[in-house]
């Protein structure tokens, strides 16, 4: 059925939620990517494993995954360019040596810290298009998401 529409009841792809807040968020990756990518040379998945570490300080990589909310493979791709660069180390856990714990070098912290800024400009930027009451029910909704999701079970990469 080539070049051939199927009705189904009037969905719209572009206006499902899940749909809607994916495109969203690859669009705003990709804007806050022009910000640290050119500069910093990084990519959007170094640069959330740096928030992270930068963030909560050092993690294993499976919970680095869990707060990303990215991939294995991105994950552990991200941290070897970041091993590579000398921003990240990977240090075994004394705790148990079968698992690695990540943490940013010096070097890693000082881009840390250089970022933040431009991201944080950034997003006031594009929340300054809302009014005070709109950024409020924006937070609002989108925890309100957030609960429901936790309560149904619905984890990070089920989407």
């Amino acid at each position: 059925m080539t070049g051939t529409a199927i009705a189904a009841g009037g969905f719209e792809l572009r206006r499902f939620l899940p749909a809607r807040l994916t495109a969203l968020s690859h669009r705003l990756t990709r804007r806050a990517a022009r910000l640290y990518g050119e500069r910093f040379k990084l990519s959007a998945a170094e640069w959330r494993v740096m928030a992270v570490l930068g963030q909560q300080g050092a993690m294993s990589g499976n919970a680095v995954i869990a707060q990303t909310t990215m991939d294995k493979v991105r994950v552990s791709r991200g941290v070897a360019k970041l091993l590579k660069g000398g921003l990240i180390t990977r240090d075994c856990d004394p705790q148990d040596r079968r698992r690695a714990i990540l943490a940013l070098t010096p070097a890693g912290r000082e881009m840390f810290q250089q970022i933040v800024p431009l991201i944080e400009e950034a997003e006031a930027e594009m929340m300054a298009t809302l009014s005070k009451a709109e950024r409020d029910l924006l937070g609002e909704a989108l925890a309100k998401i957030e609960r429901y999701l936790e309560r149904t079970g619905a984890g990070a990469h089920e989407f």
